[in-house]
């Protein structure tokens, strides 16, 4: 098991609109792909940052995963808005320690 962490810099003030555009329009296509673990909204550090953490069986199963959204058209549709809120992106993987639950 592997899991994405996306971070999201978005601009000042689009936070609260982009999570409501984001579940409705984008969270149900994603959804087919890849499983959301949680999803956050900064409220110290980086400030108008949103945090994804997706979980996938292995690197290889998130490459297959993340081709197929590419290639889904319904995707293209839905996503195209949110190129318009971001200002930054960060990805980190993370593999759970032996003991991680």
């Amino acid at each position: 098991m592997i899991y994405e962490q996306r971070t999201y810099t978005l601009k000042m003030g689009t936070a609260p609109e982009y999570l409501k555009r984001w579940e409705t329009d984008c969270l149900p296509i994603i959804g087919k792909y890849a499983r959301l673990a949680g999803c956050w909204q900064t409220e110290s550090g980086r400030l108008n940052a949103i945090v994804f953490l997706w979980a996938y069986d292995s690197f290889g199963h998130r490459e297959q995963q993340r081709e197929k959204l590419k290639a889904d058209a319904e995707w293209k549709k839905a996503s195209a808005w949110v190129k318009d809120y971001i200002v930054t992106q960060d990805n980190i993987f993370l593999s759970p320690a032996p003991f991680s639950p």
